[in-house]
């Protein structure tokens, strides 16, 4: 998977939490930890698919364009990173006689599709709004152990 996802994740649950500022790429950038021109290509998609709204200027930036209590990460997967959980690399070869090795990226696209399907359907159950309750309620006790 790429790093998009989470990028964009963070983004929003940043806008989340400040829903009546707006914030430039810079500041995003340096919360993600991140370069701004990545913050802004990431930005540029949500805005595309109406996540967030943008002013260009002085005091622009970005602003949260949707309800976080019902944007799904689902959703923001689909619009960024769909399809990422397959690897662009295949090992074997379709021309090979040998039975595996002309069958193994066939089998293992079937494999990757249903797990996007899973990963899918699990993300369709958390919101934005969630993920800023869970970062709100502070590491997750099997951190704290460590």
């Amino acid at each position: 998977m790429n790093s998009e996802f989470t990028i964009a994740v963070h983004s929003l649950a940043l806008l989340a939490h400040i829903p009546d500022h707006m914030a430039s790429s810079e500041l995003i950038a340096k919360n993600v930890r991140t370069n701004p021109a990545r913050i802004r290509k990431i930005m540029s998609i949500l805005r595309n698919h109406g996540f967030v709204r943008t002013k260009e200027g002085i005091g622009g930036g970005y602003i949260l364009a949707c309800d976080p209590e019902e944007v799904t990460l689902a959703q923001i997967y689909r619009s960024v990173s769909n399809g990422t959980l397959k690897p662009h690399w295949c090992s074997g070869d379709p021309e090979e006689s040998c039975m595996v090795s002309s069958n193994m990226h066939s089998v293992m696209d079937q494999i990757f599709c249903e797990a996007e399907v899973y990963f899918t359907n699990y993300l369709e159950r958390i919101t934005i709004a969630s993920v800023l309750e869970k970062i709100k309620q502070g590491p997750c006790p099997l951190e704290k152990e460590k």
